[in-house]
């Protein structure tokens, strides 16, 4: 088939590459403007842009693709279907009835659930053990249209959203491809999506990365991950804002003490002391930083304080002086 690839992001690089590699051919790209990207901040285009050009394609990135200008370029193409992944835009009805065989989009979650920008943050988030990938044909309403494949991927204790969009990347690209050969074929008809099991998955803002020790120690874990790489999970310590990444894996520990939480599954970050603390307390321990939560405490992986490196926690501890030996009182607190 004749196809207009239409993506932005680094995760639907690995869709464009597999179309290229297949035995459909791809006319042009579509992607969203170069916009501001990295520390500097300087405009720069799509990783899918930097792909498609080094490939020679045609690059369309129109500010919005009602345009009519788009539009008739997209007719002037012709393409016979438009497959998609992440292109981080409405695609309206007008562009939506130009392919025979319409837009066929790569969401990286089993819909019906987590419909929506972050779908793999918010499976993260949320403590789901199975997520996977779907093709499914646009239609009007967000992530709702009918199914054509599903492939799933399990949600290991230390994945982090970026890890797991990775991997969801690289499969998913080959079930898209899978899907136009099927539909090429006249083997595959989409089926409409279960009226159950909805979920909405938006996009994380930095409030929601901003790390709850008032939860379980699961949840705790889950929230870092999720935010992991973006937008990056964050708390205070005495007004000022410290990034941290995933939580630390404990050194093997003795047994807890009576009466102690223990450590669920997937609870990476767990208490190799047994400390008691309160949520947000710190501690130093012979294997870095303890965190209190609502649970038992975690240790801290890396961490940054703002305008220094990223370091490991037990390195940051030592610059604030925080000792083992300090008493319950002197200790300081996150929140």
């Amino acid at each position: 088939m004749r196809l207009v690839f239409a993506g932005t992001p680094q995760a639907a690089v690995p869709s464009l590459e597999a179309l290229l590699d297949s035995g459909h051919e791809v006319a042009a790209v579509v992607t969203r403007p170069d916009a501001p990207a990295g520390r500097g901040r300087r405009v720069a285009a799509s990783p899918v842009a930097d792909r498609a050009a080094s490939a020679g394609l045609d690059v369309l990135k129109p500010d919005r693709p009602r345009d009519p200008g788009f539009l008739d370029r997209l007719r002037a193409i012709g393409p016979d279907c438009c497959p998609v992944t992440a292109y981080g835009g409405l695609i309206p009805q007008a562009a939506l009835d130009i392919p025979v065989h319409g837009w066929v989009n790569l969401h990286f979650s089993l819909l019906p659930a987590w419909r929506g920008a972050a779908p793999v943050q918010h499976a993260i988030l949320h403590g789901d053990e199975i997520t996977g990938a779907t093709t499914f044909r646009l239609v009007r309403e967000l992530d709702a249209g009918p199914v054509y494949g599903v492939m799933t991927e399990p949600i290991g204790p230390r994945d982090t959203a970026g890890d797991m969009l990775a991997r969801l990347a690289r499969s998913g690209a080959e079930l898209l491809v899978r899907t136009l050969d099927g539909i090429e074929a006249g083997e595959l008809e989409p089926r409409p999506q279960p009226a159950d099991g909805i979920s909405q998955a938006p996009r994380l803002t930095p409030e929601d990365a901003r790390v709850r020790w008032g939860e379980p120690a699961q949840a705790v874990s889950r929230r870092i991950r999720a935010c992991t790489p973006a937008p990056g999970a964050w708390t205070l310590l005495d007004d000022v804002r410290l990034k941290l990444w995933p939580l630390a894996d404990p050194a093997p520990a003795g047994p807890a003490p009576a009466g102690s939480a223990p450590a669920g599954p997937g609870d990476a970050g767990g208490s190799p002391d047994g400390a008691r603390l309160r949520p947000g307390e710190l501690l130093a321990c012979r294997d870095g930083v303890l965190a209190g939560t609502a649970t038992h405490p975690v240790l801290l992986g890396d961490v940054q304080p703002p305008g220094k490196r990223r370091m490991t926690a037990a390195e940051w501890a030592r610059g604030l002086h925080l000792h083992p030996d300090a008493a319950g009182s002197d200790r300081l607190v996150l929140s």
